[in-house]
């Protein structure tokens, strides 16, 4: 029997065993797939085949199957699983993106939009802004939260009510907002007039020094604060759909064994995003920040009071966004094929108390008086709440090191910040990409189901642990420090930058330019070392006449050290555990990663059906609140824990810390590192013990808007249609 649309409708099956099989059900109005259903009391009865008006009319699931009034043409109409295009228009180039592919391709360019807007160009212009516009870092710190919590406030709304509704137009209305967020965070720039030079600050001994004093600056800069977060907050709308709904979306167009395959790629584009982001922000930067007017003449990339184009990027993510606006808008709301995919599909529901009781009503989920019953339902699935707090603990500790892995690899040995930043790049987004496209492409090659996906992600997180002590390993101690761990030549106190030598230089502890001495000792800054004059057209800049620095005359090096006293940049680090470090490390980063397309893919197998979006907006909510907000914030209080040198300006106030303790800083890490991880394998493993897969044979239940497909075994319609015969 033919639908109005093409689609075989099975409501109508003969009984007899020789078509008594699992056909392939439309998720617009099939109810029944098999020829026997079961009654209140749990007995099998078969079907009426006598009448096909009767059995074209679906019947909804026990207790208290409510009848349908709809003709079968009504319900159909319901299903949009049709062409690419927009209403009657659909050009035939078109039909060639209209499959999982394509759909993926767009995905992927979206999430790489995003990766590199959010987790790219907005942490590396933080610093930039911080500058431009007289801002905290406290103030600086919550812009970069503003999207969190924007993602957290709306992520259970647009996944509960997105799951009923057209899916990639929602991600056609996510490329307008990250589009809109992008050119929002630009505006300062063209408002805020052309920015103006400050004087150059001397950095050698003065003894007479222009003081600024204990005053607090107001500026009406820092009002654009406002736009930043505004901007922030439409990323963090346009991110929601992307992470729920998308995924959602590719799980139910493609088979169970190919989902996770697709979602790994998917969510690993998102991990490429920042890396883009930071090398082309790293090249805007370059170029002066009021390009139009040119680079002025006496100011370069060396000087303080430079500032580079950080507002280019952002512009031209919103034009890129707004691109993707049109294709996305063009896909049906389900894919064509999506129907007999989702009919060959077996459930993998985590099977409890709850699951068995509950009453399906096809109209569920349209109200938003729905929206506390649902959410109930899922917090009784314990197995999902075991793997959400897994995901929780595990994002933890992968944003903490996201944020201050490049802290720790300058300060244990001794590079600059960007190449710190540089290395620890290369590290982790590679590595994370990696591991998401294997941990979902193993999974997909070996057809794993729900709870051996969960074993295996459980293995790879044994491992990241195992490995997780290269931290201990790679420590190095820290180098001899003029005023910190070495005295200026015998004289001074430890924990104080002044000595005698240094004395009447009038020197800036606000001011951290670090200096390498002839004497192989490293100073808080040419000030501090007591240098009198500089060369700054060598690179590094050189220093002479510095009083605090010991002239050995016994020394017979090279020429560079006959030269000059001291050279601007740390000391070379005695260090040279940094390769084993970064191997070892980069190992870790994959292990830990594969393990998240895995778990993404166990949860859309252990809930229901209809409540896949909802559980991915539930998990992305707590992976925020548990996770993605404090964990910067914990390891950022563990590491100032190891502060051994804190900048004090001129009011008495504390800012960042200049040196830190790298032994102590080592066991930290590996102390959250190890904490972390071992409750993410307890949660993990609770959810593998507490796991209860459905009966052999039990069809997935796939609904549109107005009906559910729930089927019984195929073994039980075959017995009883030969009992019946």
């Amino acid at each position: 029997m033919q639908g109005s649309k093409g689609i075989e409708n099975p409501a109508f099956v003969p009984s007899s065993p020789d078509t008594s099989r699992r056909t392939s059900a439309s998720p617009s109005h099939v109810e029944v797939s098999a020829v026997a259903s079961r009654n209140p009391n749990g007995d099998s009865q078969p079907l009426e085949s006598g009448d096909p008006q009767k059995s074209s009319e679906p019947s909804l699931p026990a207790p208290t199957p409510p009848a349908s009034d709809e003709p079968p043409g009504a319900q159909l109409s319901e299903l949009e699983e049709g062409p690419c295009g927009w209403r009657d228009f659909h050009p035939r180039c078109l039909q060639h993106c209209n499959t999982p592919q394509g759909f993926l391709l767009h995905y992927c360019l979206l999430a790489l939009t995003q990766g590199i807007v959010v987790n790219g160009l907005v942490n590396i212009s933080i610093s930039t802004i911080e500058k431009r516009y007289e801002m905290k870092s406290s103030l600086t710190g919550l812009i970069s939260s503003s999207y969190d919590i924007s993602f957290c406030v709306l992520s259970l709304f647009v996944s509960f009510f997105g799951e009923r509704g057209h899916k990639p137009r929602w991600l056609a209305f996510a490329s307008f907002m990250i589009g809109l967020g992008a050119l929002v965070f630009s505006l300062p720039h063209f408002f805020s007039g052309r920015y103006e030079l400050g004087s150059v600050f001397e950095d050698t001994c003065l003894a007479t020094r222009n003081s600024t004093g204990c005053a607090l600056s107001t500026s009406l800069l820092s009002n654009y604060l406002y736009v930043f977060i505004l901007g922030q907050l439409f990323l963090g709308t346009g991110g929601t759909p992307l992470y729920t709904l998308g995924t959602a979306f590719i799980d139910d167009s493609v088979p169970t064994h190919k989902s996770s395959l697709y979602i790994g790629i998917g969510y690993s584009m998102s991990v490429l995003g920042p890396a883009i982001g930071y090398v082309l922000g790293g090249q805007l930067l370059k170029m002066y920040i009021d390009i139009a007017i040119g680079k002025s003449s006496d100011v370069t990339e060396d000087d303080p009071r430079w500032l580079g184009a950080w507002w280019i990027g952002f512009l031209l993510v919103w034009l890129f966004a707004w691109s993707l606006i049109i294709p996305f808008s063009c896909f049906p709301k389900y894919l064509p094929g999506t129907a007999k995919i989702q009919a060959d599909k077996t459930s993998q529901t985590h099977q409890n108390n709850s699951t068995s009781s509950q009453h399906i009503d096809e109209n569920f989920g349209k109200s938003i008086k729905d929206f506390p019953t649902a959410v109930k339902n899922l917090m009784r699935n314990t197995v999902f709440i075991c793997l959400v707090l897994s995901t929780t603990s595990e994002a933890l500790v992968t944003t903490g090191f996201a944020t201050f892995l490049p802290k720790f690899i300058e300060n244990q040995f001794g590079l600059t910040s960007s190449f710190a930043a540089t290395l620890g790049g290369a590290v982790l987004i590679p590595g994370a990409a990696l591991g998401q496209i294997l941990g979902g492409v193993l999974v997909s090659k070996f057809k794993m189901k729900c709870k051996n996906t969960m074993k295996f992600a459980l293995f790879t997180s044994g491992v990241a642990l195992m490995m997780s002590f290269v931290f201990i390993y790679a420590k190095c101690e820290n180098g001899p420090f003029a005023g910190v761990s070495e005295s200026y030549n015998g004289t001074g106190e430890l924990g104080n930058l002044t000595a005698p030598c240094n004395s009447n230089c009038n020197c800036l502890r606000s001011y951290y330019y670090p200096l390498c001495g002839s004497d192989g000792v490293q100073y808080f800054s040419p000030c501090f070392a007591g240098c009198l004059n500089s060369v700054s057209d060598r690179k590094p800049k050189v220093y002479y006449n510095c009083s605090c620095i010991e002239r050995k005359l016994e020394i017979t090096s090279t020429a560079e050290s006959i030269d000059f006293e001291a050279r601007a940049g740390k000391c070379k680090t005695r260090c040279t555990n940094l390769p084993i470090f970064l191997g070892i490390f980069f190992i870790t980063v994959i292990f830990t990663f594969m393990a998240g397309t895995p778990i993404t893919v166990s949860i859309l197998r252990c809930v229901n059906q209809r409540q896949r979006s909802l559980a991915l907006g539930v998990q992305f909510l707590l992976l925020r609140l548990l996770g993605t907000i404090p964990g910067p914030i914990i390891f950022g209080v563990i590491i100032d824990s190891t502060c051994s040198l804190w900048d004090i300006n001129e009011c008495g106030v504390k800012g960042a810390c200049w040196i830190y303790d790298n032994i102590r800083m080592a066991h930290m890490l590996v102390a959250i590192t190890v904490t972390c991880k071992i409750i993410t394998m307890f949660f993990n493993g609770l959810a593998i013990v507490l796991y209860k897969p459905p009966p052999p044979g039990a069809e997935v239940s796939f609904q549109s808007q107005t009906v559910v497909v729930s089927t019984i075994s195929v073994e039980e319609d075959l017995n009883k249609a030969e009992n019946e015969g």
